[in-house]
């Protein structure tokens, strides 16, 4: 299996790990993928969800050219398809999920990163879509995702030049939500995950719901799911226990 899920602590680490390819992705690694996240989506004891390449110098290097090269028009159709299902799985995940970024994230591994919830990235991460660079585009969510999450002016000057982005420039993008030094990448992201994990699993399944829904309408109708949203936190045990020890002044049991 090139595709790991070890669960500790209420969370869940997926590590893609295919060192010859530098953990690029083709249709088993994806299916792969995809049961992984279904097992976390069955499991409501993990709280978050940790994507990391294997070794030191990738995340996931985009789609396996070699897979793709030979492919017929209905061929890429299917497999970006694919692509955009598996994805799809992560960004709907009912806990919070968070990409480790330790190295190279291009094409395919831009696009699972901008999947996930969070982004974190070593100093050494670097990013791209180069795509055109193979007479291509971006097909895993890469038009879609990234210019709702950067802006279609940042997302054009990737997808449309096909060169890589530093950390510190995916960043200034607000491609990341943070950089840290290479080796202490593990370490902030297990403190991250265990700062989510101890929140509300009700609270941030709606919260999350109430984002991801109102990108998608009006900002009239995302105040109306909010409010509806909001008071269906009331009819949940989370909220009790949590303003009782508010009030109360201790930690609350979530």
């Amino acid at each position: 299996m090139s595709v790991t899920l070890t669960i500790d602590q209420h969370i869940a680490w997926i590590v893609i790990d295919r060192p010859e390819a530098f953990n690029a992705m083709n249709e088993s690694i994806l299916l792969q993928i995809k049961d992984a996240v279904d097992t976390i989506q069955k499991n409501e004891d993990i709280r978050v969800a940790i994507f990391m390449g294997g070794g030191t110098k990738s995340f996931v290097a985009g789609a396996d050219i070699s897979y793709m090269s030979s492919m017929t028009p209905l061929e890429g159709e299917k497999w970006a398809k694919l692509g955009q299902s598996v994805f799809s799985t992560i960004s709907e995940l009912r806990c919070p999920s968070i990409a480790a970024i330790q190295g190279y994230a291009l094409g395919g591994g831009t696009e699972l990163a901008i999947a996930c919830d969070l982004r974190i990235a070593s100093e050494k991460a670097c990013f791209a879509q180069p795509e055109v660079k193979l007479g291509i585009i971006p097909g895993f969510g890469g038009t879609q995702r990234l210019t709702r999450l950067i802006g279609p002016g940042n997302a054009k000057q990737m997808i449309l030049t096909g060169n890589q982005f530093s950390a510190q420039q995916a960043l200034a993008m607000g491609l990341v939500n943070e950089v840290v030094p290479h080796d202490q990448l593990t370490e902030r992201v297990d403190a991250l995950a265990l700062s989510l994990a101890s929140g509300s699993p009700n609270g941030i399944r709606l919260a999350k719901q109430a984002i991801e829904h109102g990108l998608q309408s009006s900002l009239n109708e995302g105040l109306q799911l909010e409010a509806a949203l909001f008071g269906l936190c009331f009819a949940s045990p989370e909220q009790r226990e949590g303003m009782t020890a508010f009030l109360e002044k201790r930690k609350p049991k979530l």
